[in-house]
């Protein structure tokens, strides 16, 4: 896979951070997930990768992959899978090319790749997965056609996005910090706009659900 041309983002300069936050593993980032989201990411995570079957048989994208470190151990059980796990920051890879060889795990293969261009043929995947990407993107509507031209008629798209509308704190942060620092960019969905996007691109939304500002999400592609 041909590498995007790499312009520095701010998740290349707090992938040491980054685990620790989205774990919620310190005392501060506990503080931060409960305070400012009222969710924990942990228990998101658990919810979405239960949509996939441990049996799936296929190949899936992952994308952002990030630093694996909420999928890794799902990704131990899904023996019959072939994964390739996709990321724009080199740095997340690194980490996320460690957990690959500390779990074993073969059938994943990890690429630099920029989500609004995405270097595979149209109906490549049986499945994708998107976990707290799609809040980061800047043009959220590009990412997310790419991931439906890539993937099967009647594959499925799983994942977990911000949404804006549900949680007043959630959403002062994500425009006065997160949005400022480029972590997250705007504009953001609110779930009725996200659903409207999803039916678009793929035809079948099977479920959407939210835990405060944390869209969760299932869909067909039947277009």
């Amino acid at each position: 896979m041909k590498k995007a041309k790499q312009h520095p983002s701010p998740y290349h300069k707090n992938v040491d951070r980054y685990d620790d936050v989205i774990t919620g593993r310190r005392w501060w980032s506990r503080l931060y997930m409960h305070s400012f989201w009222g969710v924990d990411d942990n228990a998101i995570a658990e919810e979405v990768l239960a949509k996939i079957p441990d049996d799936f048989s296929g190949h899936l994208l992952d994308i952002p992959v990030g630093t694996a470190v909420f999928t890794c151990e799902k990704y131990k059980r899904m023996s019959h899978t072939r994964i390739t796990g996709v990321d724009y920051a080199e740095p997340m890879l690194e980490i996320a090319r460690s957990r690959k060889e500390a779990h074993g795990l073969e059938l994943l293969t990890l690429s630099q790749g920029d989500a609004t261009s995405l270097a595979y043929a149209d109906e490549t995947f049986d499945g994708v997965l998107t976990m707290n990407g799609i809040h980061a993107f800047p043009d959220k509507h590009r990412a997310l056609s790419e991931m439906a031209r890539v993937l099967k008629s009647g594959g499925r798209l799983y994942g977990c996005t911000y949404v804006t509308g549900q949680r007043p704190m959630a959403d002062l942060l994500v425009r006065l910090v997160l949005d400022k620092t480029g972590l997250f960019a705007p504009s953001h969905y609110t779930l009725e706009s996200l659903r409207d996007e999803l039916e678009a691109l793929f035809g079948t939304v099977i479920s959407l659900t939210h835990h405060r500002s944390i869209a969760i999400f299932e869909c067909r592609k039947t277009k």
